[in-house]
């Protein structure tokens, strides 16, 4: 019997004692997609995240990441915002990957002091890829003439509607080495010694399971969230998921979002197509696809 009867009138929440851990979910296609279809940015999850480690009490902050890449800039900014808040509130960061956490997603995982994954995540993909379609056959197929005029002779560079230009490609792919340059050295920072075995071997586009993964050091464990939070703390620890706000601006912007296009004139953006949701649709689709998920 407790000695104290005024216990049972505070809220079971304040009453609870164990550690808090602070627990965000970053799922989903890395960059914005269309207004519709929002993807993970910073813009998108600057606030969640000040919110977890601004948490009173808060002894850790869990991530879990679920995400197959997209955006490398959105990647570092998210990646960048996670490490300059626990280094600003001096908290450790842990990171759970769920069903995927690749290029992009395993550079915002690389925010983590400690990263976990499930035995069959899939983890890696530490390169950069950009891809598209030539439309040059089909619309000299169907008799369209395309009218294009520019200021500046490099402005029409890889436009699907002409054929492949070498020089076009040279300087792409010159830029995707810089890109994935940037990539290896967050990777070798963060990961330290424990891929030095592993070598250049990593850096090659390839991705892994998460057994395989924590083999070659890219991992620091096979977990999930609350079994490791529970070794880690204690049994009473508290997971806190914070979720992100829905405050009024939010639920205008949806409503005006439904309305008709009229009301997204006003707006000042301009309501997106269905071929224009199609074809995000797709894009999400092929860089989840490239995982077999």
């Amino acid at each position: 019997m407790s000695l104290n009867p005024l216990k049972w009138l505070i809220p079971r929440r304040w009453r609870q004692q164990g550690p808090l851990v602070t627990v965000v979910r970053l799922a989903g296609t890395i960059g914005v997609v269309t207004p519709l279809r929002p993807g993970l940015s910073l813009s998108t999850t600057a606030g969640i995240l000040d919110r977890a480690f601004s948490a009173k009490g808060v002894k850790a902050v869990a991530i879990q990441v679920n995400s197959p890449g997209g955006s490398a800039v959105q990647s570092m900014l998210i990646f960048k915002r996670i490490r300059a808040l626990a280094e600003e509130k001096d908290l450790p960061v842990y990171i759970f990957a769920e069903d995927v956490a690749a290029s992009g997603g395993y550079m915002i995982a690389l925010a983590g002091d400690e990263i976990y994954a499930d035995a069959s995540s899939i983890i890696g993909s530490i390169g950069v890829v950009a891809s598209g379609f030539g439309f040059e056959k089909a619309i000299e197929k169907i008799g369209i003439e395309r009218r294009v005029y520019t200021a500046g002779e490099r402005k029409m560079s890889l436009d699907p509607f002409r054929p492949e230009n070498p020089d076009d490609i040279e300087r792409l792919k010159a830029i995707q080495a810089d890109v994935h340059e940037t990539f290896i050295s967050l990777v070798k920072e963060r990961r330290g010694r424990r891929i030095r075995k592993a070598g250049d071997t990593l850096f090659t586009g390839e991705f892994w399971s998460g057994n395989k993964a924590l083999e070659l050091g890219l991992i620091d464990g096979i977990t999930d969230l609350r079994t490791k939070m529970r070794e880690m703390l204690g049994d009473k620890v508290r997971l806190k998921l914070v979720s992100p706000e829905r405050g009024l601006f939010r639920r205008r912007m949806r409503g005006v979002f439904s309305g008709s296009a009229g009301d997204w004139q006003e707006t000042g953006f301009a309501r997106p197509s269905f071929a224009d949701e199609l074809v995000s649709a797709v894009e999400a689709r092929s860089i989840w696809s490239r995982y077999g998920l």
